[in-house]
């Protein structure tokens, strides 16, 4: 954590402020049924991670589910995807509420 993090919370934000990160955070949000959907019928390739913004992990994906040998991970990585993507959505959910966070204090 870095002082900037410390003054962007020791700036008092309005009620009005805040409404609007909550407004503009669920206004980014990705969509969960979109994301299973993407889960089911490509997640061996990485789709989902890609559309939840975890470009690093969908290209690791994408990279080992296009080997005929590498199916079976990924098969196994993206049903262990279908019980995380609201823990995903959580977590893109807080950085994107950091960062319009960020940009209201300056």
């Amino acid at each position: 954590m870095d002082s900037h993090d410390d003054e962007c919370r020791r700036i008092p934000f309005s009620l009005q402020q805040k409404m609007l990160i909550d407004f503009q955070v669920a206004a980014h949000r990705p969509s969960k049924l979109a994301a299973y959907l993407l889960c089911v019928f490509l997640g061996v390739l990485g789709a989902h991670r890609f559309y939840l913004g975890e470009r690093k992990t969908a290209i690791v994906m994408l990279g080992i589910g296009i080997t005929i040998i590498g199916l079976p991970v990924t098969a196994v990585w993206a049903v262990t995807d279908l019980f995380r993507i609201p823990a995903m959505i959580r977590q893109r959910d807080e950085e994107t509420r950091k960062r319009l966070t960020a940009e209201a204090a300056e």
